[in-house]
């Protein structure tokens, strides 16, 4: 039977971290600003997709101050593309309590972390240990699956009873020793994300393979035990882009909707006639462009893409319940607006793609 030797098991794991871990840019910092917008933005979105994004933000925004004081149409133009625009504005107005309350510092304990908007459990014990060494353990979904595997612990770790145990094995293990809190911590992050994979584990090149209990009784590939997920709900909804050879007509989603405060070529999930009307086209005169696909967490989203000419410019009267403004834009200034990934793909699909406009595949 495998026993799992906690020192022997953290001196392999750290020693191989420091031979292996990726050369992201957050690692090679340790401004908790940079870090917190780091793990920020890395919830549920990949490491490549972010970096990117990473930089392009610390260029504009480059302090906490700085970050404090930008209008938040700044904010989500940046954060443009890269989804679940609630964490741009938390971590906008998170920034403006720091520098109220805290002098422009971020507060180095991770409970008083967690009181600052959008910083939850992981994210502070993410800031704590990796930028200020305190002893805080992380718990993300590499992690669990790491620790579920390693300590073949059975119980579903999205639940109360599975996630109580990883964390408080999380924090025992970064207790016991004396190991560096913000190397070890982004070990079992690393160990997650480049080797203990959710489908097909390397097990072979895994430098703990001696320490895993999972392994050893052959449940590797059944452990973590998770819950099914729920099919994304299926939505139809039909967007009308009207342009010139220079402009292009948008219109920016109500807050507290899906995509609020974003722009886009107006849609609607009733008939496209009456949206046309409602834009001062008649229906007849638009072309189908083609359709795009965009899955949410818990959304299917297909867009048919009607496409027309966007005549003399003129006061639109669109707004409604799903929309509070509507405007022509020039293309070269529609980067500069916050947008979603989504409203690239339309625009794409009507063949408007490289008029001065952000990748799609940012």
């Amino acid at each position: 039977m495998t026993i799992v030797r906690r020192s022997t098991l953290q001196a392999k794991l750290l020693e191989w971290y420091g031979r292996h871990r990726r050369d992201l840019p957050w690692r090679e910092v340790r401004d908790p600003y940079s870090i917190w917008l780091s793990e920020t933005m890395l919830q549920q979105t990949r490491v490549e997709t972010v970096i990117p994004y990473y930089e392009r933000f610390l260029r504009k925004l480059p302090t906490l101050q700085a970050l404090a004081e930008a209008p938040e149409e700044d904010v989500l133009a940046l954060w443009s593309g890269l989804g679940y625009y609630r964490r741009a504005r938390m971590l906008h107005a998170a920034a403006k309590v720091v520098v109220d309350k805290y002098g422009g510092y971020l507060p180095s304990d991770a409970e008083e972390l967690r009181r600052l908007d959008g910083i939850g459990r992981y994210t502070a014990g993410a800031v704590a240990s990796i930028a200020f060494g305190r002893r805080a353990a992380v718990v993300d979904g590499n992690v669990a699956r790491v620790l579920a595997r390693i300590f073949a612990i059975e119980d579903d770790v999205k639940g109360s009873r599975g996630l109580a145990r990883v964390w408080q094995l999380a924090q025992d293990l970064l207790s016991e020793n004396d190991i560096p809190p913000g190397d070890w911590n982004q070990a079992l992050m690393e160990l997650g994300a480049t080797v203990c994979l959710p489908r097909a584990p390397k097990c072979t090149v895994c430098p703990v393979l001696a320490h895993c209990v999972a392994r050893a009784r052959g449940i590797e590939g059944r452990l973590p035990r998770v819950p099914p997920r729920d099919e994304p709900v299926a939505v139809r909804r039909v967007a009308i882009v009207l342009s010139s050879p220079s402009r292009v007509l948008v219109a920016r989603r109500c807050i507290g909707l899906l995509f609020g405060g974003l722009w886009e070529p107006p849609s609607t999930a009733g008939p496209p006639g009456a949206l046309a009307s409602r834009l001062g086209v008649d229906l007849e005169d638009l072309q189908h462009a083609g359709e795009v696909l965009h899955v949410l967490s818990h959304r299917r989203l297909r867009v048919r893409v009607l496409h027309g000419k966007l005549g003399r410019l003129r006061r639109f009267s669109l707004p409604g319940r799903e929309y509070d403004t509507i405007e022509a834009v020039a293309f070269e200034r529609l980067r500069n607006r916050p947008h979603a990934s989504l409203t690239l793909k339309i625009l794409e699909v009507a063949n408007l793609h490289r008029r001065g406009l952000p990748s799609v595949r940012q």
